[in-house]
């Protein structure tokens, strides 16, 4: 009974992720796309495609934390009410959510939209410059800096995220909290008033 209830959860949560990815990889192309259209400096264009494989780093290293931290420093912590601590206790007992939303869902996202946004710098390089190869040698020199900044970052990430995995954690926990206040305070004015 116990092993069909986890395995019903499971399913779902594969279906509610891969519909989630669908949409999230929409609206995150569709925003990076229409800012790099209406910018057109090459400088906040590589910008851009920095915040993209940062991101992708960050969530890769909250993941990879997420599954490797344990439960019980974590609980200490929120007994002693640390801020964040519940979150993180959360965070952890639903890792495998966690890992396969960070690592797959914004990681797999943000190599598309950024291998995306090295296309499109390459073209506007091309376009600028008038050497007949330019597309062919900067195709791939962008691509491999693209390749070789998300994998060191990301081999980067899992060394911090599996040495200091609760302080990871208990931050994300701790900024999902500050992050919610707004939002709670918002919840509880609707509650009273309706």
């Amino acid at each position: 009974m116990i092993k069909k209830r986890k395995k019903r959860r499971r399913t779902r949560w594969v279906i509610i992720i891969s519909i989630w990815t669908f949409f999230l990889a929409i609206g995150f192309g569709f925003v990076t796309q229409y800012i790099m259209n209406e910018l057109q400096s090459l400088v906040v264009s590589f910008a851009i495609l920095m915040v993209v494989i940062s991101l992708g780093i960050i969530f890769d290293l909250v993941g990879t934390a997420a599954a490797a931290a344990k439960v019980a420093p974590l609980n200490a912590k929120a007994a002693r009410k640390v801020v964040g601590a519940k979150r993180g206790v959360y965070l952890v007992k639903n890792a495998e959510q966690v890992a396969n939303f960070c690592n797959d869902v914004a990681g797999d996202i943000s190599g598309v939209v950024s291998g995306t946004l090295a296309a499109i710098i390459v073209f506007r390089l091309m376009i600028s410059l008038p050497f007949e190869q330019a597309e062919f040698y900067l195709g791939i020199l962008l691509t491999a800096l693209v390749a070789s900044l998300t994998v060191g970052g990301k081999a980067w990430g899992k060394i911090v995220a599996i040495n200091h995995s609760t302080e990871v954690i208990l931050l994300v926990g701790s900024l999902i909290t500050r992050l919610g206040k707004p939002i709670s305070w918002i919840k509880k004015a609707e509650k009273n008033s309706g």
